[in-house]
């Protein structure tokens, strides 16, 4: 190609740009939607774009009437579920529960209300939108001497004003809920539904809930008259759930009026660790149970034979031996009893485990309850004391109720720190009963707990310690003094267990998140001797 039509060729593709740039300024100063700039159709061999390189348009771009820039049926994300704005966030109604849960939290975190909410009707935000706009529009007209301005202000007025005279609002307004379960265990979820009452016509309601501890709002429904909400238990204890405020909207939604509910208490149980085993003392009481002891009796477990004695049952030879013997032989049956368990609870300090954030009281009930409901299992008797700032105890007893009864007794532990002493309270007699086997859940972390031990040796009870784990305290790398400190904590902890198992009491030490029975297998070596009471 010779070099004077390449240069008329470029001066061709110069003026068709520039008559481009000049129709697209035009539509776009008279209002019209732009012009799509196509690609050209030739490129050069060599992989070069041409004069009018293809620019890479969006998949989806909303045009002045917020219709999408493509073709009808080429639209991006046809047939995805894809909402036409091209958002992936939560849709409305989602969007509004999740709103309702961010304030409820909120509002939890500032804490329970004290003053009652207001028993009058009062303007809602739609009514001062309204007003604000009317305001402004006077003042404004006002201000500039132009009339046509209250066109504006009149328009929020009548509705104002049609809303007032047209809402039927009722006078009497209550709200009522209940809660399922009242009862629980931890991390179960409890839904509470809240009903308003009312005689008159009402519009949305709008509730924000203010929770105790103990419990974590998840989920909110709102209805027509009815607001459900979906709490969890995180811990366990009887805890307050709070209140719930439900702002009460007329008709027309301009007035509102607030309308409380107090949702009462609920008792969360601990969740029990896995336990199976059921270590036995060496004396038993003389009652019919499940565990089987050295002397002869009616049982089931064969423990050995001996000669026939004129009067008992054929169907108990044991024909083997009575062959060899020549001499009729019986099958002699180990006796079975129930034993006596008392749970002791140290409750005198709650220690927090700086890595884990697990609580030394939280861990001691989880692992009681799980030795109670495995004694309880086996038709044994169980008691409890707990020892902390007020000593609180339970004589022995059998059967589910007794292990609701137990764990209801102890939900309110936490409050009795607050009750400290200096010496350690004094266990009433008939919380052991004699022979009973006593398992002292401890973090072994006072010294007022090993005066309590004591005196549960004297009385011969055999003894077990569950040690309970409360968390190593921090020391800062390469400070020489905290280190010594760690050791010498150590080495206290350490000579408070040599102390114990020089007294013949066994200490087991018990891992959270591990199954109780790692921790009382090697008690089923050999049966747990007391003392003489």
């Amino acid at each position: 190609m010779s070099p004077e039509p390449a240069a008329d060729q470029r001066r061709a593709d110069q003026r068709r740009a520039e008559r481009a740039r000049r129709l697209v300024a035009q539509s776009a100063a008279l209002g019209a939607r732009p012009v799509r700039r196509l690609a050209s159709p030739t490129a050069d061999p060599a992989g070069s774009p041409g004069p009018y390189p293809a620019r890479k348009r969006p998949a989806r771009t909303a045009g002045p009437t917020g219709r999408t820039g493509t073709r009808s049926g080429a639209r991006s994300g046809a047939g995805t579920g894809r909402r036409p704005s091209g958002r992936t966030g939560p849709r409305g109604p989602e969007r509004a529960a999740a709103r309702l849960v961010a304030r409820s939290t909120r509002a939890t975190l500032a804490g329970l209300p004290t003053t009652p909410p207001s028993p009058y009707w009062r303007p809602g935000e739609r009514t001062l939108r309204l007003l604000t706009v009317a305001t402004v529009a006077a003042v404004a007209a006002l201000a500039t001497g132009h009339p046509w301005l209250l066109a504006l202000a009149a328009g929020p007025a009548v509705l104002l004003t049609l809303a007032a005279t047209g809402n039927d609002r009722p006078s009497r307004l209550d709200a009522e809920n209940t809660v399922t379960p009242r009862r629980c265990l931890e991390g179960e979820p409890m839904t509470v539904r809240i009903t308003v009452r009312h005689d008159g016509r009402i519009g949305r309601l709008d509730p924000t809930a203010a929770l105790g501890p103990g419990v974590a709002l998840t989920a909110v429904t709102v209805g027509a008259t009815e607001v459900d909400l979906v709490v969890r238990a995180e811990r366990w204890g009887r805890w307050t759930l709070g209140s719930v405020d439900i702002d009460v909207y007329d008709a027309g939604g301009l007035a509102r009026r607030t309308v409380r509910t107090d949702l009462g208490t609920v008792d969360v149980f601990p969740e029990p660790s896995a336990a199976r085993l059921t270590p036995i003392p060496v004396r038993l009481p003389e009652r019919l149970g499940e565990h089987t002891t050295a002397h002869e009796g009616t049982g089931v477990e064969v423990v050995g034979v001996r000669p026939y004695v004129p009067g008992e049952r054929q169907r108990r030879i044991h024909w083997p031996s009575t062959t060899r013997r020549d001499a009729v032989q019986i099958n002699q049956f180990a006796a079975e009893r129930a034993a006596d368990a008392v749970v002791l609870l140290d409750t005198l300090a709650d220690f927090r485990d700086a890595a884990t954030g697990r609580s030394s009281i939280d861990e001691t009930l989880r692992a009681a309850t799980g030795l109670t409901r495995a004694y309880l299992r086996r038709h044994d008797r169980v008691g409890l004391v707990a020892v902390g700032g007020k000593l609180r105890w339970l004589t022995a007893g059998s059967g589910e109720r007794q292990f609701y009864r137990m764990v209801e007794s102890v939900l309110e532990v936490r409050q009795d720190r607050g009750y400290r002493g200096l010496l350690a309270p004094r266990l009433p007699v008939a919380a052991l009963p004699r022979h009973a086997l006593v398992y002292a859940f401890t973090p072994l972390a006072d010294q007022r707990i090993l005066d309590v031990l004591g005196r549960v040796r004297d009385l011969g009870n055999p003894l077990v310690v569950v040690e309970i784990p409360a968390g190593e305290p921090a020391v800062e790398p390469g400070d020489e003094i905290d280190a010594v400190a760690l050791r010498l904590w150590h080495a206290e902890r350490e000579a408070m267990r040599s102390a114990l198992r020089a007294r013949g009491v066994p200490v087991a030490r018990y891992t959270p998140g591990e199954a109780l029975d790692l921790a009382l297998a090697p008690l089923l070596r050999r049966r747990i001797g007391g003392g003489a009471r």
